[in-house]
């Protein structure tokens, strides 16, 4: 009950920054702001962070964390492009190329779980070394510059429309509907959330630690490279130092939604709430024409605020019970 109870205070803060931010803006810039080309454009920039973010979230919740996932993505899109334009843009080459990536993804994902869960090295350590192995091989293939002249058809991936509505948004919230149901609906969600809040005792009831591990991180590289697709769509090229800000903009996400730091709570809603709020904040200050440093510096504060109120509100529940708080420890 305590844990819903701090879940819901969470989707509550979440909900009312969201329309401070709608309030504030609606009396400074509401011409600008809430104009259609400024909505539209909102949509067309935050699914490819946002799905990121579903991966770190993902990762998150079994008590982890995975660093790599800009790196899957950049990879990802590396060999889709090559695919493509290899075997000269046509349509069989687009559906290849992504097929080929999103499997390049889930072997990157696979790498990190065995590495994690078989050899048991730190989630943080594995990542951390997987941004750089990933990027690095995305490196090896381009040699540098980037691959351009991809298909116009993938390109309108990220940028066409389907009468007024963002190809791109029908892939984000079918993102969205899937992670919703893995966690909340399937065996191996409620495992990932047992395993996140205490692993020790998901063990010791029969669940092979291994095998969800796995899977957790491969589901992860799978997102991972499904916005690396959105991504070069988005640029009409594939590069290996793409969205190099996005790693720590998907783990304020992740914190700011409600994803505890050491596993097993947390919610889609919330997530899908904060990659909102971040893209409301984000396109205020452009539409400010404010300092981008200043963003950063925003973004930063938000991070500490989700985690210090996180530990707060724990602290608060473990005073009630009398018991003592458990210290973040990330795996």
């Amino acid at each position: 009950m305590k844990k819903i109870q701090s879940m819901d205070r969470s989707l509550k803060t979440l909900l009312l920054l969201v329309a401070a931010v709608l309030l504030v803006m609606a009396i400074v810039a509401p011409g600008s702001y809430y104009g259609v080309d400024n909505l539209r454009s909102m949509i067309f920039q935050f699914p490819e962070y946002g799905i990121i973010a579903y991966g770190m979230m993902l990762a998150m919740l079994s008590g982890g964390i995975d660093l790599s996932l800009v790196g899957i993505a950049n990879l990802v899109g590396i060999v889709a492009a090559k695919i493509m334009l290899g075997m000269g843009g046509s349509g069989a080459s687009i559906a290849l190329g992504c097929a080929a990536g999103i499997l390049v993804g889930a072997a990157c994902g696979l790498f990190n779980g065995f590495m994690i869960g078989y050899l048991r090295v730190p989630a943080m350590l594995v990542t951390l070394c997987g941004l750089q192995l990933f990027g690095g091989l995305g490196l090896a293939i381009t040699t540098g510059p980037a691959l351009n002249g991809l298909p116009e058809k993938f390109i309108q991936i990220a940028n066409g429309s389907v009468g007024s509505i963002p190809i791109v948004l029908f892939i984000f919230l079918a993102v969205v509907a899937a992670m919703a149901f893995l966690t909340k609906c399937t065996v191996f969600g409620s495992h990932v959330l047992f395993m996140g809040s205490n692993a020790e005792a998901s063990r010791y009831s029969g669940i092979s630690i291994l095998k969800v591990t796995l899977l957790t991180y491969m589901v992860s590289g799978i997102l991972g490279g499904v916005s690396g697709l959105v991504i070069a769509s988005h640029f009409g090229s594939a590069k290996s130092d793409y969205g190099s800000s996005y790693t720590l903009l998907s783990l304020l996400i992740a914190v700011l939604g409600g994803i505890h730091p050491d596993g097993g709570r947390g919610s889609v809603l919330g997530v899908t709430l904060s990659i909102l709020l971040l893209q409301l904040i984000s396109n205020a200050f452009s539409i400010l024409q404010a300092d981008t440093t200043l963003k950063t510096f925003v973004y930063g504060w938000l991070l500490i605020g989700s985690l210090a109120f996180t530990i707060l509100m724990e602290k608060r529940a473990a005073r009630r019970k009398g018991v003592r708080p458990a210290v973040l420890d990330k795996r």
